[in-house]
């Protein structure tokens, strides 16, 4: 039976942009089932005192996150353009993401949202340009949108990001190999070794 592997991300995050655009090798590579976790950073960031990495006090640990993202970039070999505004409230979206999830269409879903945030560098806090995105895909644009406000959809969203904070999480992206937590996009080496 293939190990499961807990992926909890949110859009807005460059780190778990980058980790997911090596998951698919390294399911193949590792036979694992990578399991997708929409959580809610801003939400985790605030259960723990936590904060964004825009937001660091600290002068030169924040100019520091500029080269590690650029060394991210050229490390992986991917199209990286931060979005106007960044950072964007996400919650909206990784709603959404929840509603693609229940309805079936989350592969299609995630397949173009990681790419037009941070492949392109898209608005995607605006919905009117998520709409346009996910129409271009051939998704149901106004429906995903509307289901996202639905009831269930929220506190789903809110679940899992509590579960999140409960097992540990700190910030994004949050691995789960089994009950085993790993943190950052740069530890899915110790993750393959371990499956391997």
């Amino acid at each position: 039976m293939a190990k499961r592997l807990e992926f909890f991300f949110d859009y807005g995050s460059p780190y778990s942009y980058f980790a997911d655009t090596q998951l698919s090798g390294f399911a193949k590579r590792t036979g694992c089932e990578i399991v997708y976790r929409p959580m809610l950073l801003g939400g985790v960031f605030k259960a723990v005192g936590g904060h964004s990495p825009m937001a660091e006090p600290i002068e030169a640990k924040r100019r520091y996150f500029g080269v590690e993202l650029r060394r991210f970039v050229s490390y992986y070999k991917v199209p990286f353009n931060s979005p106007p505004g960044f950072p964007i409230n996400t919650l909206q979206l990784m709603r959404t993401a929840h509603a693609a999830q229940r309805d079936g269409v989350f592969a299609e879903f995630h397949r173009v949202v990681y790419p037009a945030f941070w492949g392109e560098g898209k608005a995607m806090g605006d919905l009117r340009v998520v709409a346009k995105v996910l129409n271009a895909a051939g998704l149901d644009a106004e429906a995903l949108l509307a289901a996202s406000l639905d009831a269930d959809v929220k506190l789903e969203l809110r679940e899992t990001t509590e579960e999140a904070v409960e097992r540990g999480a700190f910030g994004a992206p949050t691995f789960f190999l089994e009950e085993e937590m790993f943190f950052g996009a740069d530890r899915l080496p110790f993750l393959e070794k371990l499956l391997s």
